[in-house]
């Protein structure tokens, strides 16, 4: 009997969400990241097995064609993807695994994995202010700019669609509600 849980959180790009689940894996080392594959070279102190599982094209595309992944996906010539196996087993042993996907990522979990797999969804106050962010990174262009506006405004309309939503309108306030929401997540877990 599976005892463990999923938990999923998503994001459009610029909302901050990288920042808030680098503190929640500090602040909760009980929590099991979830590595994912890729095809991509590892860069400069990037670790095998810590920050992906590095593996050559034909070994992803093997696996691919065998349906060992959750998701997976194409970006920028490089593949990406999550294995079933490595998620299995964390919820077999009990552990809860954190993954941080896009929304199609996160549709495919929650059609394998049902209630297993909670989805919190970071959401900015508003396009305005998510504009403002992704303008003040200052490395991106005007055109990669409204390409991310663009899916935003997309995955925002899918917002309602997750079990949890947090809104990063100030980093402490949304912090600590989206460790409130975590760890009611695993409460949960343990009174099932």
């Amino acid at each position: 009997m599976k005892t463990g849980r999923i938990i999923v959180i998503v994001a459009p790009s610029g909302t901050g969400k990288s920042t808030l689940i680098e503190k929640l894996q500090r602040d909760r080392p009980n929590i099991r990241w979830s590595v994912s594959c890729t095809t991509r070279p590892k860069r400069e102190g990037e670790v095998d097995s810590e920050d992906y599982f590095f593996i050559t094209k034909e070994e992803f595309i093997r696996r691919k064609d065998n349906n060992e992944f959750i998701e997976w996906a194409l970006v920028h010539s490089n593949y990406y993807g999550t294995l079933k196996s490595t998620i299995d087993e964390s919820v077999e042993n009990g552990q809860v695994v954190l993954l941080d996907l896009d929304v199609q990522g996160c549709d495919s979990v929650k059609k394998l994995y049902g209630a297993d797999a909670q989805i919190i969804f970071i959401e900015p106050p508003s396009i305005e202010v998510l504009e403002k962010r992704l303008r003040d990174r200052g490395t991106e262009t005007n055109a990669v700019i409204e390409e991310r506006l663009n899916n935003a405004r997309s995955e925002l309309k899918r917002s309602k669609d997750y079990d949890y939503r947090v809104v990063n309108d100030e980093f402490e306030r949304a912090y600590k509600e989206l460790k409130r929401v975590v760890d009611e997540i695993i409460l949960e877990e343990k009174n099932v």
